[in-house]
């Protein structure tokens, strides 16, 4: 008889129980940070010396992002692909944030470069966490 993680004699280990973990976490976290982005774009502008033009879109782009991850992290059987993209999105949102930091795009405060890097650690760790599924859920 069999089962959707193989056979009733043999089952196989889910190996995407962390993973669908994780995508929801950053997904959900995503989320909120992208609503306070949103909500608190004006007030802010003046500690961090970010910008309602940068930090309106962030928002947004925030939202789409973790509707993504929802969405991913309900699929039945998590496609590889997928979760490869979200691994490239994370790595690529630390380089940016990193950049943002680093250089004068955008007239940070000394509050608003410390907002940066530790968004970037944690796009980092979120990465690195999904990175380790991926290949968990490769190599079953």
């Amino acid at each position: 008889m069999s089962t959707p993680t193989g056979t009733a004699r043999h089952p196989q280990a889910d190996t995407t129980g962390p993973l669908r973990t994780i995508l929801r976490i950053d997904g959900w976290s995503t989320a909120v940070f992208g609503v306070v982005m949103l909500a608190a774009a004006q007030p802010l502008s003046g500690p961090l010396g970010l910008p309602t033009a940068w930090s309106i879109p962030f928002g947004v782009a925030m939202l789409g992002g973790a509707a993504a991850l929802g969405l991913i992290a309900a699929h039945p059987r998590i496609p590889a692909r997928y979760v490869a993209f979200v691994v490239a999105g994370n790595a690529l949102s630390c380089v940016a944030l990193l950049v943002l930091a680093f250089t004068e795009v955008i007239p940070l405060t000394g509050l608003g470069v410390a907002f940066m890097l530790a968004g970037a650690l944690v796009v980092a760790v979120y990465a690195g966490l999904e990175l380790a599924g991926l290949r968990r859920l490769k190599a079953g």
